[in-house]
């Protein structure tokens, strides 16, 4: 019985790398029944490009800043257009008494067009144009919030299949160190204890299936309000992983420049101050009077035409003075309001940054060092308990060592998947 349990031990030892996999990534499931369900091509999951696009056409957020710029665009024309022509009527009537009674008639025709003073329809069309280049980046900046928010629960989800992945390899395990507890026991080599741990360990990882099922429908639910659609929507499981940007791409001077030339909401505050420029301009202008011509005609002297302009005197300085000092502090507002976003962006960015560099040193550090020692450590508990040296808690306690730090290799892959979507939110485009 004792070299039949030995036995069982080498394969279980040998096993052991198929079980976990090469370098910390988990394997596909041994059995059929543990492999993932085929999913339909026309869904969407399957890659992070598939879910951009379907979101780029069908988010109801992103729509409405689409029409809202559009809307802002149209104000373009409105801005620099003239006011309508003022056409007026007129009929009297009027009654000579002397030397005998006698009704006299007259039509009166008037039109007038106002008139602003030189240059301010320029500036007000330069005002709205600006507002609309407000409006697209504000687009912009929804978009890029939504992209990054898809790629965060897209690595999410990634990290979540990896994990569940991991945890039924680990079941699996379980199982199999319960037959070698079960046969040592029958032999007489372990203690009952050892088979009943092995089934608790069993009953955890179940458990934690569970959690981690919860935990992907709660993921696709959220995935499906990004993408508009019905949040018990079918999605297809991630399939095509991220591949990290290189250190060269990663240059925090030149990263901050590309923020500061692409990021739609430095870009949306410049467009604010400038527009506050132009309005500014525009209240000063307020000093000079609009005036209105006209022409005038009457169905007594027909052919005979009245020319007519009309000037507002501009008495109301006090106003006026307010008005100026108004749009001073709105440009003042303005300017600090750009100021306070291009240094909160790029300090985002500085920690960002940061937290990609940990996360991608954490990994490589699991994968090169913490990993093999793990194994190393499980390997030996594994001989030990074969010669009896050591108890199966001890062997359980280095194969959760294992587990944990492949665990964490993941969750610092997925970390960095993060990271790397905020940094794309704050530079405004892709990096690759």
């Amino acid at each position: 019985m004792a070299r039949v349990v030995k036995l069982r031990l080498a394969v279980l030892c040998a096993t052991l790398p198929l079980a976990f996999g090469a370098q910390g990534q988990p394997q596909a499931p041994a059995t059929p029944a543990l492999a993932a369900a085929s999913v339909p091509a026309a869904l969407p999951g399957a890659s992070l490009a598939s879910l951009l696009d379907f979101a780029l056409a069908n988010n109801p957020e992103f729509a409405s800043m689409r029409h809202e710029a559009n809307a802002a665009s149209e104000r373009v024309v409105m801005a620099g257009a003239l006011m309508d022509p003022k056409l007026r009527l007129e009929r009297m009537e009027v009654i000579e008494l002397m030397p005998a009674p006698e009704l006299a008639r007259m039509n009166r025709f008037q039109l007038m067009q106002d008139i602003p003073w030189f240059g301010k329809r320029d500036l007000k069309r330069d005002i709205a144009r600006l507002e609309t280049d407000a409006a697209g980046a504000r687009a912009s900046a929804t978009w890029t919030e939504l992209a990054a928010r898809i790629k965060v629960t897209y690595a999410a989800l990634e990290f979540v299949q990896r994990n569940e992945r991991l945890v039924r390899q680990v079941l699996d395990l379980m199982v199999r160190m319960e037959r070698i507890a079960l046969a040592r026991y029958t032999g007489g080599l372990a203690a009952q204890q050892d088979v009943i741990r092995a089934q608790v360990e069993q009953t955890r990882m179940k458990s934690e299936l569970l959690m981690i099922e919860r935990e992907r429908r709660m993921l696709q639910a959220r995935m499906n309000m990004l993408l508009g659609r019905e949040a018990s929507a079918s999605l297809a499981d991630p399939e095509q992983s991220r591949t990290l940007p290189a250190p060269a791409q990663l240059d925090a001077a030149a990263l901050a420049a590309r923020v500061r030339a692409n990021n739609p909401q430095i870009f949306a505050d410049e467009s604010r101050v400038r527009a506050a420029e132009k309005n500014r301009e525009l209240v000063l202008r307020n000093r000079y009077p609009d005036f209105a011509v006209g022409v005038r005609s009457s169905q007594w002297a027909i052919g005979k035409w009245e020319w007519m302009v009309e000037i507002n005197i501009p008495l109301q300085q006090s106003s006026r003075r307010s008005g100026e000092r108004e749009s001073e502090a709105m440009l003042a507002a303005a300017r600090a309001r750009r100021d306070a976003s291009a240094n909160q962006v790029l300090a985002d960015l500085a920690e960002s940054l940061a937290g990609f560099d940990e996360a991608r040193r954490s990994e490589e550090l699991t994968a090169n060092s913490l990993l093999p020692q793990s194994e190393l450590s499980f390997q030996s508990a594994l001989a030990s308990y074969e010669n009896g040296r050591v108890d199966f808690a001890t062997l359980l306690d280095a194969q959760r060592q294992v587990r944990q730090a492949r665990q964490s290799q993941i969750r610092s892959q997925a970390d960095a998947q993060l990271r790397l979507a905020e940094i794309e939110r704050w530079v405004g485009e892709e990096l690759q």
